[in-house]
């Protein structure tokens, strides 16, 4: 089976990583798309550092929200364990990606230790058209919403009511909301960067705030990606920064306007475009003649690239570490489907050994 390709042409995987290799080397403005797991996010970040490069997440604006909630402004939060166990109310705030659909059916029927009506209170802040998670035995979210407003004009409003100020539209089933907020032992607000923006985060941080006031409440954060969240954390404990980190002045420079690279792309700023992905993604759209080396799980070459090779995808082809939304954690993962392929981390080791440096490759 063909695993690496130059142009359109298969070849041996060591020629194409030499191949890479040279391009990132006479590279003059080098970008990196990451959706892989830790080992593979840690060594593009060292590979980064060699070439002077910028790495972002491949869905890079989602995760980039949730990561300025947290260097920005800060938030208080809980982890999901102790949401399962002791929050008597939940709130979904927007929408929420679909994998953590099933961690909140399983809170709705799950029994928390601090509920005094053995069973949950759930809310949803949004509007008519926001998709919810489907709850067991035919139970719905008590919706929170304020007309046709966006989310963060309704969890402005939401707020405003509860401090007691006069709102220009009340928000729907708020009564209900501050009965079950006054009752509550420990409320928890659900929440994700994926549909919601960065001012929304922040006035339910503010919102959050508010009610520990008198009691107490937090907030759940469940990722718009793991493995951006992840890459995220790998990137902090290597750097000291989140994503959207760049090399090009020889140590790390975190600018999460200048270092987008979508933005970065699509202004026609980079020359070379290094995607680390198991998913096969249409290029972007570029002003120049930038390169792309794709590393994806492929059985032919991705159009436009002149490198390409095939990885296998953490946790289904080989073994990982990977971040977890359900424990709020690094877990093991097994692989599911062992095969030959290679992990991004040898691909991008191997890569990396054709490239001179003086950084070392983390082990």
């Amino acid at each position: 089976m063909a695993v690496a390709w130059i142009g359109n042409r298969e070849t041996l995987v060591e020629r194409a990583a030499a191949h890479a290799a040279a391009l990132l080397g006479s590279s003059r403005c080098p970008v990196f798309s990451l959706d892989t797991d830790i080992h593979g996010t840690r060594a593009a970040i060292a590979l980064a550092e060699r070439v002077g490069a910028a790495y972002d997440h491949a869905d890079g604006a989602a995760v980039s929200r949730e990561a300025a909630l947290f260097t920005d402004k800060g938030a208080m939060t809980v982890a999901p364990g102790e949401t399962r166990r002791r929050a008597d109310v939940v709130v979904i705030v927007g929408e929420l990606p679909q994998i953590h659909h099933q961690f909140v059916g399983e809170l709705a029927e799950t029994v928390p230790d601090l509920s005094a009506k053995n069973q949950r209170e759930i809310f949803l802040v949004g509007s008519k058209e926001t998709s919810a998670p489907r709850l067991s035995n035919g139970r719905t979210a008590t919706l929170l919403s304020c007309g046709e407003a966006g989310l963060g004009a309704t969890l402005a409003a939401l707020r405003a009511q509860w401090r007691g100020r006069q709102t220009s539209q009340p928000v729907s089933n708020f009564d209900d909301f501050a009965k079950a907020l006054e009752a509550a032992h420990f409320p928890v607000f659900l929440f994700s960067g994926d549909a919601t923006e960065g001012l929304a985060l922040e006035m339910l941080q503010g919102l959050v705030s508010d009610l520990n006031r008198k009691s107490r409440a937090s907030g759940l954060h469940l990722p718009a990606s793991e493995n951006g969240w992840g890459s995220a954390l790998a990137s902090t404990w290597m750097t000291g920064f989140p994503l959207r980190t760049g090399f090009a002045r020889g140590f790390p420079d975190f600018d999460p306007w200048r270092y987008d690279v979508a933005r970065m792309i699509a202004a026609g700023e980079a020359d070379l475009h290094l995607r680390i992905s198991s998913s096969i993604v249409q290029p972007q759209k570029k002003r120049n003649r930038m390169a792309l080396i794709a590393l994806a799980k492929t059985h032919e070459p991705v159009a436009g690239a002149a490198v390409t090779i095939a990885i296998g995808e953490a946790g289904v082809d080989h073994q990982a570490v990977a971040y977890s939304s359900r424990t709020g954690s690094l877990r093991s993962v097994e692989a599911r489907a062992a095969s030959e392929l290679p992990s991004a981390a040898t691909v991008i080791r191997l890569v990396a050994s054709h490239v001179s440096a003086e950084a070392a490759l983390p082990c």
